[in-house]
């Protein structure tokens, strides 16, 4: 059974990031599942740091682009919305190139918190970073 309580598409989620810095890093959404957010980010020279990897701080904010989002859609009153209150991430494995993709699962959606944790693959499956984000719920 699927925990959105705002449906949404993926050309919706891309439209409503046009002009962020998701966009500027060319951040794709990839899959909408009944429980998870997917998308992925290139590494590339608009994502790696000096010594040629991909920069922490770019993974750190696919995944808060995606457990945002995901979070967003799961707000239950008709004036709340979700805001980032803390992020951490633990990047375990370096990436030199290709795709990472980012897959968002709430461990908790409550009334006036949420806790999305996104773990981030390499083109290979490998785990590369995980992240959790916590989210609060507020009117506006």
């Amino acid at each position: 059974m699927p925990i959105w309580t705002r449906p949404f598409t993926l050309d919706e989620i891309t439209a409503f990031n046009c002009n962020t810095a998701a966009a500027s890093l060319g951040i794709e959404y990839t899959e909408i599942g009944d429980d998870y957010l997917c998308g992925r980010m290139p590494v590339d020279s608009r994502t790696a740091q000096p010594w040629g990897i991909l920069h922490g701080g770019a993974s750190v904010l696919l995944a808060e682009t995606l457990g945002s989002i995901a979070a967003s859609h799961c707000v239950r009153g008709e004036n709340e919305r979700a805001v980032g209150l803390e992020i951490n991430a633990n990047h375990v494995r370096p990436v030199a190139s290709g795709w990472v993709t980012g897959t968002a699962r709430a461990l908790h959606i409550g009334g006036t918190t949420q806790v999305w944790e996104i773990r981030i693959v390499n083109e290979q499956g490998k785990l590369t970073c995980v992240s959790r984000i916590t989210m609060a719920v507020i009117k506006g």
